[in-house]
């Protein structure tokens, strides 16, 4: 090798060491699917040879190993114990995991169904169940404040009732922040109960909707968080208050690759379900007297940070709709925004 060419390949070598290095993605196993991912499709009357309704958690699970997901999380309400059989062995037979979604029991006289309902999805495979405390939205449903400590005080109730059950059981339960609770008031249950049977569904972008930072509420949570529900976001605003709509993951506001960090470095066994509800956007009516009903001690910092966020995040184009789409349009949408989400999921976040 001569002097010329010794310089030049030296150079070349210093050029190439000073470029970026891109970090290989983490191995992580593939995103999940929630039944509302399939807002459209499940039970829909829609006639589809392409989209054929789906109305049992075997049809969710078929349709997983059509789009290459991890597993799913589907409702086990009603089931017998035959049908869980055949969960178990399609579950098994596609290399899938599985997580339900049951309601709780409000009262004593609901708590042997409640438990047959977690012994039957356990024996199906899922050793996580997601529930909720407040089926609709806290600013649509609770129109007081005594409303709502009502409802604290009756939930609080409902998951001490739960916790034995779980623990005999050995399934955990993952209660979500459903646009019910701000995440410090999640986070006061979690202490309440300091069981390890009882933790999160982290849903990433519900808390919009209550005024809250998603990536704050994320950086609370992910101690306690289990599972997820796993979405990206954009906002908008109305006459009322502002719009909020799931969009593709990657396509919206979130930062998602941190999200997935912080998740994973307070729980590796943490599992990632895509949400990706296709609906009209959701009105978030915080300009109106009725909103703050239920909020004691959320004020003008809190609203001023909401107005911030969504006037420094218009959307490049409109807000997605299904008004407007025919019943199979409706259909092919929603498979397209599933399908979206998943290649991020793989091509960028490493789930696959």
């Amino acid at each position: 090798m001569n002097r010329r060419h010794f310089l030049n390949s030296t150079a070349a070598a210093v050029a190439y060491a000073a470029l970026p290095v891109r970090p290989a993605l983490p191995a992580r196993r593939p995103m999940g699917v929630t039944v509302a991912t399939y807002a459209v499709r499940w039970n829909s009357e829609t006639q589809s040879a392409t989209y054929p309704a789906l109305r049992t958690a075997l049809d969710i699970l078929e349709d997983c190993a059509r789009i290459g997901a991890g597993g799913a999380q589907v409702g086990v309400s009603n089931w017998e114990t035959d049908f869980a059989g055949k969960v178990r062995d399609r579950r098994e037979q596609l290399g899938l995991y599985l997580e339900g979604q049951i309601r709780m029991p409000r009262v004593d006289e609901d708590l042997d169904a409640f438990e047959q309902q977690v012994r039957l999805a356990r024996e199906a495979g899922a050793t996580i169940l997601r529930a909720v405390c407040l089926g609709p939205r806290r600013y649509e449903t609770l129109h007081s404040m005594s409303e709502f400590l009502a409802f604290k005080e009756d939930a609080w109730k409902a998951v001490e009732r739960i916790e034995p059950i779980m623990r005999r059981n050995r399934v955990q339960l993952a209660i979500e922040n459903h646009k019910d609770w701000r995440a410090e008031e999640l986070v006061a249950l979690m202490w309440h109960l300091g069981s390890e049977w009882m933790g999160v569904t982290l849903d990433m972008g519900n808390n919009i909707a209550l005024l809250e930072d998603p990536m704050t509420v994320v950086e609370q949570l992910a101690p306690y968080a289990i599972t997820t529900h796993f979405k990206d976001m954009a906002v908008a605003p109305y006459d009322a208050g502002f719009l909020l709509s799931e969009v593709p993951l990657g396509e919206g506001l979130l930062d998602l690759p941190r999200m997935v960090e912080i998740c994973e470095r307070h729980n590796p066994a943490i599992t990632f379900n895509l949400e990706m509800i296709t609906r009209d956007p959701l009105k978030v009516p915080c300009m109106t007297e009725e909103y703050w009903s239920t909020f004691d001690y959320v004020g003008g910092r809190d609203l001023a940070w909401a107005f911030r966020y969504v006037s420094g995040n218009r959307p490049k184009q409109p807000l997605p709709t299904l008004s407007e789409k025919s019943p199979e349009g409706r259909l092919a949408y929603e498979d397209e925004n599933n399908l979206r989400s998943f290649a991020y999921s793989r091509d960028v976040l490493g789930m696959k």
